[in-house]
């Protein structure tokens, strides 16, 4: 397991100073925000920790209202919305500084029998072994020059190999627009057998990749662009266990964007084929003039 996964389960791993209250950090970089699937990450720790281990979440639904900041703890408040007799619904506020910077709101059920049907089916891609990491393919764009070559070397917790062109590609050929981006991604340790840190470690990685759906439509690309972009709501589903250990394709697509805000949504298969999370965001998308 390297450092930066060995971080993400630490930072997960949320002090309870309260019955309902816990209390999460950022990692010690040099970054403007807190990342946006660690603040929802964090926030459904902190649901499911007041929840009976026989209800696993299967939706959440979430608003990042202010950005996070890196350098203080954020504050999670829990508040028990319903304990029914098959569901269980939690909303959690996180706040710094005295004022909310995200709010979530998730449902957990009881393991239960019912029709079952999957309309979907996972895309034919190129298996991930036959793909190369997402930080060579970004050395081979970037070459070894700074600032890039420091960033590349960092250890990342997820090993992500992208089926379709990178932003930075589209960027500099418009022949490789467009509006769907797959990935492979897994977290490449073995993990405690624990369905909420792998609920929880899909929904961190959920973030990564979601908002470049939209900028590669447009053949725009963080740091060769000028644009600013942010989370500004997501939503996940989870219809069956997956293991985020093994392999998960990641089918993403942007159907729209207008008025400075563009909608992605996304697909989790296992590797066997199954959907297993439906994921959808809306992010806002300012491009300033050069």
């Amino acid at each position: 397991m390297n450092e930066a996964l060995k971080e993400v389960l630490d930072l997960l791993d949320l002090e309870q100073i309260e019955r309902d209250i816990f209390r999460g950090r950022s990692p010690e970089e040099r970054i403007q925000r807190v990342f946006g699937g660690q603040v929802a990450a964090q926030a459904l720790v902190a649901a499911g920790r007041t929840v009976p281990d026989d209800r696993a979440v299967h939706s959440l639904h979430a608003y990042f209202i202010r950005p996070g900041d890196p350098a203080i703890p954020i504050v999670y408040n829990v508040e028990r919305v319903r304990d029914g007799r098959s569901f269980t619904t939690r909303r959690v506020v996180a706040i710094q500084h005295g004022k909310t910077i995200f709010s979530l709101s998730a449902s957990f059920h009881i393991t239960e029998e019912g029709v079952s049907h999957q309309a979907v089916t996972m895309p034919t891609v190129p298996g991930p072994d036959t793909l190369p990491i997402f930080q060579d393919r970004m050395r081979d764009l970037l070459g070894d020059t700074e600032p890039w070559s420091e960033w590349l070397a960092k250890p990342r917790p997820v090993d992500a190999r992208y089926v379709t062109p990178l932003t930075w590609e589209a960027h500099r050929d418009p022949s490789l627009r467009g509006s769907e981006t797959q990935v492979w991604f897994r977290y490449d340790a073995d993990l405690p057998d624990d369905p909420l840190l792998h609920v929880v470690l899909a929904a961190y990685a959920s973030d990564y990749t979601l908002v470049d759906t939209v900028l590669l439509t447009h053949g725009l690309a963080w740091g060769a662009s000028n644009v600013v972009g942010a989370s500004l709501d997501h939503a996940m589903w989870f219809h069956r266990p997956l293991k985020v250990d093994d392999w998960v394709l990641y089918a993403q697509e942007s159907p729209w964007s207008g008025n400075a805000r563009g909608l992605a949504q996304g697909q989790m298969f296992t590797p066997s084929g199954e959907l297993a999370v439906s994921v959808v965001q809306e992010c806002m998308i300012r491009v300033a003039n050069p």
